[in-house]
């Protein structure tokens, strides 16, 4: 880093990334390697890299945890509060303001007709990042072993994340101590000598840990007490906190689990709603991630107990934000003084590589997912040799949806159109559709 940095410019600074953070996760690391590295210089390539690779390893958006790790290298906790906080809030509050209009107006033709136009654009940009991600992450057989691996395990046989990513890190740390010539693994993360930390005392760590966990678990605790185990918020508390703990790969990696879950097993949520809450997410900044905070607030929108349904809706989005990114500020403010000294490790890089390759077929198993709901009005479950597959009726496929998913497409990849003018294309061609046709 050069240089004391004031928190008062580097405030700023971080408003800038906050409302400029569209585009997802790739989108959101190009604003702050623009600003941070490039124009501040306030931290070296090198680092600013060797940040990224850790946040790649951990559960839940990337981005919003570099943010979090990089607030933290120059203002220590205090900026890695503001700089985490501050990725999240704009998000947060469109989302919310998004989750109202939808809940009071989901049943007219209009807003149904704008999604109807919205999910097509939402399933190509998952695929291009799909393709994106394969292309840099799927460099030898092995690594395309690893991501079809993933891809037959959690959807053929619903294998839970952690495993699939525990799995893929220790063959990709094995493979970079034995360096097989059939799969050359980076793991060379760099180091800047100048740079280098004085690892913290365990009992500072342990203290940092008890207060985050207490900050991400007294308020799920509380209402617990307060309202009972089986109450709404409660539940909410406890599923997304188990999701924040399992999203590797970013929000991409665990949505069809998530929306699954929302639809089959607590109903807060109809087939093809979550499609709509990640059209939300994709088109306002912040993570997008975000699509949980859309979640919460229908399912306690739908299940308000003795309360407003609008007021139970706020306090579900509430709930449901804090437990997904309070874990956040857990891993780095624990972790990342131990990782400043990780830095040149070549296990840690070969790790990273298998796990990203891993999360390609993750993606994979999302876009399949994505697109049997949106691009048909039917599905079917065939259960056979222990598996469980999810299959669409073809002869209920919707080609309007299919034209304007490979329209999307064309746009995204011939044409270099920026993802919010495809989604808002696609969205008035829907809705022009639908108020032409019908439902």
């Amino acid at each position: 880093m050069n240089g004391v940095v004031p928190f008062r410019e580097a405030l700023r600074a971080w408003v800038r990334v906050a409302v400029n953070s569209f585009g997802g996760p790739a989108g959101q690391i190009a604003v702050m390697q623009t600003i941070l590295v490039d124009e501040k210089r306030w931290v070296s390539q090198g680092r600013f890299l060797h940040a990224l690779n850790y946040c790649m390893l951990l559960p839940g958006p990337e981005a919003q945890q570099l943010a979090t790790y990089t607030g933290w290298l120059l203002h220590g906790w205090r900026g890695g509060l503001v700089a985490g906080g501050l990725f999240i809030l704009p998000g947060f509050l469109s989302i919310l303001l998004l989750s109202v209009l939808y809940a009071s107006f989901r049943d007219a033709s209009l807003v149904q007709a704008f999604f109807y136009g919205l999910k097509p654009a939402v399933l190509a940009i998952v695929v291009v990042a799909l393709a994106r991600l394969g292309r840099r992450a799927l460099t030898n057989r092995l690594m395309a072993g690893l991501a079809a691996a993933a891809f037959l395990a959690i959807y053929a046989f619903d294998l839970s994340f952690p495993i699939i990513i525990a799995g893929a890190g220790l063959i990709g740390a094995a493979a970079g101590r034995l360096r097989p010539p059939w799969a050359e693994i980076p793991g060379d993360l760099g180091r800047d000598a100048d740079e280098a930390t004085v690892l913290p005392a365990w009992g500072r760590t342990l203290r940092t840990a008890a207060i985050w966990l207490a900050i991400w678990w007294l308020p799920v605790g509380a209402l617990a007490v307060v309202l009972g185990g089986a109450d709404i918020f409660v539940t909410e508390g406890v599923f997304f906190s188990k999701t924040a703990v399992v999203t590797f790969g970013g929000a991409y990696a665990v949505l069809a689990y998530i929306a699954q879950k929302a639809v089959a097993t607590y109903g807060w949520l109809a087939p093809g709603e979550m499609l709509d809450g990640l059209g939300m997410a994709e088109s306002t900044p912040g993570p997008l991630i975000q699509v949980v905070q859309f979640v919460g607030f229908m399912g306690a929108y739908r299940n308000p107990g003795l309360l407003h349904p609008m007021l139970a809706g706020l306090i579900g989005s509430v709930v449901t934000t804090w437990v997904t990114f309070a874990p956040c500020f857990l891993w780095i403010f624990v972790g990342a003084p131990y990782i400043e000294h990780l830095r040149g490790r070549r296990s840690l890089g070969a790790a990273l590589s298998a796990i990203t390759a891993a999360v390609v077929g993750v993606m994979l198993n999302l876009s399949v997912w994505f697109a049997v709901h949106a691009l048909f009005t039917g599905t079917r479950t065939v259960r056979d040799l222990g598996m469980d597959l999810l299959l669409p009726v073809w002869s209920t496929v919707d080609p309007v949806a299919v034209a304007l998913v490979l329209l999307a497409l064309v746009a995204l990849t011939r044409f270099r159109a920026g993802m919010l003018p495809v989604l808002g294309l696609s969205a008035a061609a829907g809705l022009l559709y639908r108020l032409a046709v019908g439902p």
